[in-house]
């Protein structure tokens, strides 16, 4: 029977260098996360969820622990199999949206998949069907400019639905917008999970964060999820129920 695992972490440790001190940013940490799941990871700013986040979507990589991507090992990639990774299998969504200005909303949609050697037309075709789940098939051709900040991030979301990823990685995607247009884009991600995609989403709210069918909190490096005990050698099922080791 095949696994429903998607992500498989266990005793992840990260540690800086500042001004000759070493810091630990990320402290045993371990959780499960399964396909199909809506997952919010809160904390604080210096919590070191920005660091979780980047270990996640394989930015960066831990000093100590494993990572399974889908039952594949991170820590044993180089840098052309992790970028396959991210260009493949992770769908990034920025709080700034990180969409270039010169290029129309197709245009940045197309972008990533020029990377999979895709023909023109494939290419296109795939643009337009994320930019229509995203309800924007009538602004294609409008550069950024051209578009409100609610339009942006929904144009973001469709680069990051387009090559069709194992997950939706969201970082702070509503920071930059007003309250009923973060409101809509919030919306627009729960449907999206109920469609059956696997969200990850990094934030410093609570209210955002409770929009989420799980919280996990991290604070000082420490995961616990719903307020709970701290996440060390944990599996958290879909259904939530969580099994400790």
């Amino acid at each position: 029977m095949e696994s429903k695992d998607l992500i498989q972490i266990t005793d992840m440790n990260r540690y800086y260098e500042f001004g000759g001190e070493t810091l630990q940013v990320l402290k045993n940490v371990s959780i499960t996360i399964n396909k199909g799941d809506f997952v919010a990871i809160v904390g604080p700013s210096g919590s070191g969820k920005s660091t979780f986040m980047n270990m996640i979507g394989c930015l960066d990589q831990p000093d100590s622990g494993s990572y399974l991507f889908d039952g594949e090992a991170i820590e044993d990639m180089n840098d052309r199999e992790l970028a396959l990774i991210r260009n493949q299998k992770i769908g990034f969504i920025f709080q700034n949206f990180n969409l270039l200005t010169k290029l129309s909303a197709l245009e940045n949609v197309e972008l990533p998949l020029s990377y999979r050697g895709l023909s023109q037309k494939d290419r296109t075709n795939m643009a337009i069907q994320v930019l229509r789940e995203v309800g924007l098939e009538e602004r294609m051709h409008h550069l950024p400019s051209q578009l409100s900040g609610g339009q942006q991030q929904r144009v973001a979301i469709a680069r990051a639905l387009a090559g069709r990823p194992d997950i939706l990685l969201a970082d702070e995607p509503t920071g930059a917008l007003d309250q009923k247009t973060g409101r809509e884009i919030l919306d627009l991600m729960k449907k999206l999970h109920k469609e059956g995609h696997t969200i990850i989403l990094i934030t410093h709210d609570e209210k955002i964060a409770m929009e989420a069918s799980r919280v996990v909190r991290i604070e000082d490096g420490c995961l616990s999820e719903e307020g709970g005990m701290p996440l060390g050698n944990v599996t958290i099922n879909q259904n939530g129920s969580k099994k400790y080791s």
